[in-house]
Order: structure tokens, then sequence, then C-alpha cells
């Protein structure tokens, strides 16, 4: 199941937006199709793909810790 937030538009504006704590982030395509859910701090995570360019949507999940966004993530893929 994906996360259960509105999609952004992936831009630097969003980057300033997300907490500066590890969690759990789901990019998608312009139609809301999830293409990759990646984990890490969620500002350095949101810098690389804005940098990049890969893809036009964004949602993301705060966690506790590293591992806790890790969890997070392994049930996002399986829900997929």
């Amino acid at each position: 199941m994906p996360l259960q937030k509105r999609w952004e538009s992936l831009d630097r504006r969003v980057v300033g937006k997300a907490p500066n704590r590890y969690g759990v982030v789901e990019f998608g395509d312009g139609s809301g199709t999830v293409l990759a859910i990646e984990t890490g701090v969620l500002r350095d995570v949101l810098k690389e793909a804005v940098a990049y360019g890969d893809y036009a949507q964004v949602r993301w999940q705060a966690a506790q810790d590293r591992a806790h966004a890790d969890r997070l993530a392994d049930e996002h893929r399986d829900r997929l």
C-alpha cells in the first residue's frame, strides 16, 4: 500500500518543506504511479532526486530513526 499522503511536484520548493530527519520517500510519475521507494535523510534524498530529475512527483513519511525508515520502506515495497 502506498503512503497515505498527497503527491507533491518534485522541485526545489519541496526540499525546504521536508524535515531534516530519516524517512521513507516514494517517487512517482505524472499519473501517480510509484516508481521508486528510498530511505535516508529526507532533505538529502529529495535534493539528489531534484538534481537528477528522474521523477515528477514525491511524497514522504518521517521516521524515528534509520532502522524505522528501513522497516517502513520494506512494508511499502511489499504492498506494491
